[in-house]
């Protein structure tokens, strides 16, 4: 088995907190942003923009 090696940057899911969907991925570079990521986008299963939160991607 090969082991999964640690980078700075890794790949995150944005969540929409009112309908619980995954509806973005992006990337992060830990070094740089500490906290967890919000970013204002588009949900369209609400159809209104919304602040998703950042959450594990699969």
């Amino acid at each position: 088995m090969a082991s999964k090696k640690k980078t700075a940057v890794e790949i995150i899911a944005l969540q929409c907190p009112e309908c619980k969907n995954k509806n973005y991925t992006t990337t992060k570079n830990r070094k740089n942003i500490q906290g967890k990521l919000e970013k204002n986008k588009y949900c369209p299963f609400c159809r209104k923009e919304t602040m998703h939160k950042e959450t594990k991607a699969k």
